[in-house]
């Protein structure tokens, strides 16, 4: 059966984002080149076609090409690079990648405005070399997905950011919703309210669709969508085996996903295919945004369920 092996080769970061879930103590932790020559193979022997090679920041790990390169050799068909694109603002290192093997890199834009950006990164002066990083890629002939972060800071500037990436030529992009896990667990105010979120949201989709752009929108529930419920992206719901250095998962089973239906989900013309909402999410908010979307009464206040550690 095909499907994504997910490796996420370390922890390690050119850049500190303030809301990134690794914790300093996970930044020692990689998975050595045996392990990830182990992982490639047993993913193909598995069936799995497709790889990621992902982090921490993949980029920096000087043994990346060759990974690249082994996973191309196993046969993997669409091998993944996921990075915030510092690197690639040398096109050297692009070509590097493309010459391995890799067929798809996703950058992480973040948010597209400078000052906003170089303030969350807390890296000054990195915004250039993310520009220049995705230029190149998008000039390398790679197929190229940006990922932008949608968190209290940021989603009133979605609208614009997607107007910027249509712009430079992006086609695709990702829309991940901040995660209260592990390292960022304590940042309550990182994490807005989806029915706050909703309106830029739903302008901005209606940008993209106008543009042309493929958006796709990770950990927001298709009934909170509404009538853009179209743009919901589930990956657990792909055949995806999660290889890090401290455990292996198949990805449905991440803090990241979708993992809590709460009574106002039953009946749902989504449920079928909703992987529901994220249990950090509930303990911040609870569940008066999906009980309205129902007609009914909240049933699980905030809090009730502890945030994931």
């Amino acid at each position: 059966m095909a499907g994504l092996l997910d490796l996420i080769l370390s922890y390690a970061c050119n850049l500190a984002c303030d809301y990134c879930t690794i914790t300093p103590a996970m930044h020692t932790r990689e998975l050595s080149a045996a392990a990830v020559a182990h992982a490639l193979r047993s993913g193909r022997a598995a069936g799995f076609d497709r790889v990621s090679f992902t982090g921490g920041e993949p980029t920096i790990r000087p043994d990346l090409v060759g990974l690249i390169r082994a996973a191309a050799a196993l046969g993997y068909r669409d091998i993944k690079v996921q990075t915030n694109g510092l690197m690639l603002a040398h096109a050297a290192n692009v070509e590097r990648l493309r010459a391995a093997g890799a067929a798809r890199i996703h950058v992480s834009i973040h948010t597209h405005d400078p000052e906003a950006y170089d303030r969350l990164v807390r890296r000054p002066g990195s915004y250039p070399l993310m520009v220049q990083g995705l230029d190149n890629a998008l000039a390398s002939g790679l197929f190229v997905v940006a990922d932008l972060i949608l968190k209290a800071d940021t989603y009133r500037k979605l609208p614009a950011a997607l107007t910027w990436l249509a712009d430079r030529g992006v086609r695709c992009v990702d829309l991940w919703y901040v995660s209260l896990t592990d390292g960022n667990r304590g940042n309550l105010a990182s994490l807005p309210r989806i029915t706050d979120v909703r309106p830029e949201l739903h302008r901005a989709l209606a940008e993209a669709r106008a543009r042309g752009l493929s958006v796709r929108s990770l950990h927001i529930p298709r009934c909170l969508l509404g009538d853009d419920h179209p743009h919901a992206y589930d990956p657990g719901a792909q055949r995806v085996r999660v290889v890090t250095p401290d455990a292996t998962f198949d990805l449905r089973d991440s803090r990241l996903a979708g993992r809590v239906h709460v009574p106002a989900c039953e009946g749902c013309e989504h449920r079928p295919v909703c992987p529901g909402i994220r249990p950090d999410y509930l303990g911040r908010y609870g569940d008066a945004e999906i009980a309205q979307t129902r007609g009914l009464a909240p049933s699980i206040p905030p809090t009730r369920l502890p945030l994931l550690a």
